[in-house]
């Protein structure tokens, strides 16, 4: 296929208002394409719009989505508004998740519901909406986690709803590869940003920081580049789940 130029390429990511997602929308916008960026709440309104102030002050193009995407209407309307904006979508990105560290007898039969709309359902659909709308030769990536390789307990909700991702990933890049289109997963580790320090006490911080071989905690800024690869030049690439994780889980 060549080097792939990002230049007037359509990029669309859910939860890519802020941390990870808000630097791969910044790092896209500055390579020519343009954005369409979903947030979930209020709470990350004032991040997203910031990122969007970020990306046209330096002459990019973008738009924001906001909507609750386990609803699965909303991520049809995701790309059904990005399509009408700016006629189709060449890459599509999932970065949403959300963690909860907990015993599994103490698990409610709501947060296990919780749990698996966000990491699981979202994930399903967003891929699903991706294999009908995206333009040929399109490319996919979802965010999972590297616990999927750990051998850990109270991250059972997390790491499991995590886990189909895979095997989703495998169908889709099956299925929608006739079209030339690549899909894949990245599994970081604990990454450095307050998505993760709300569930950790500071002995488990520390805990995390030494458990991988190259020291500290993942930085989205070495895994930034990874995703972009997955999904320009690397696209031959695809049904793999990519550990990047400093030596913190392997398989």
């Amino acid at each position: 296929m060549g080097k792939i130029d990002l230049k007037d390429k359509v990029v669309l990511i859910a939860g890519g208002g802020k941390n990870l997602g808000g630097l791969l929308s910044r790092n896209f916008a500055a390579k020519g394409a343009k954005l369409a960026i979903h947030y979930n709440s209020d709470s990350s309104k004032a991040a997203s719009e910031e990122t969007l102030k970020a990306i046209k002050a330096a002459g990019g193009e973008g738009f924001l989505y906001q909507a609750d995407l386990t609803k699965v209407g909303n991520i049809t309307k995701f790309f059904d508004e990005t399509i009408a904006r700016y006629g189709g979508v060449d890459i599509a990105i999932n970065t949403v998740g959300m963690v909860l560290k907990k015993p599994f007898v103490d698990t409610s039969e709501e947060e296990y519901d919780t749990m698996s709309e966000i990491n699981s359902k979202v994930a399903y659909f967003f891929i699903k909406e991706a294999g009908k709308k995206l333009n040929d030769n399109g490319k996919i990536c979802t965010i999972v986690t590297s616990l999927l390789a750990a051998y850990t307990g109270l991250y059972s909700t997390y790491e499991g709803m995590k886990a189909p991702v895979e095997h989703f990933t495998r169908a889709a890049s099956k299925e929608f590869g006739n079209r030339g289109i690549s899909v894949t997963a990245v599994g970081p580790g604990p990454m450095d940003t307050p998505f993760f320090y709300g569930q950790e006490s500071d002995d488990a911080v520390a805990y995390h920081k030494s458990a991988s071989a190259l020291g500290g905690l993942t930085d989205i800024k070495d895994i930034a580049p990874l995703i972009e690869f997955l999904v320009t030049d690397g696209w031959w690439i695809t049904g793999q789940t990519i550990f990047a994780n400093g030596g913190y889980t392997t398989r």
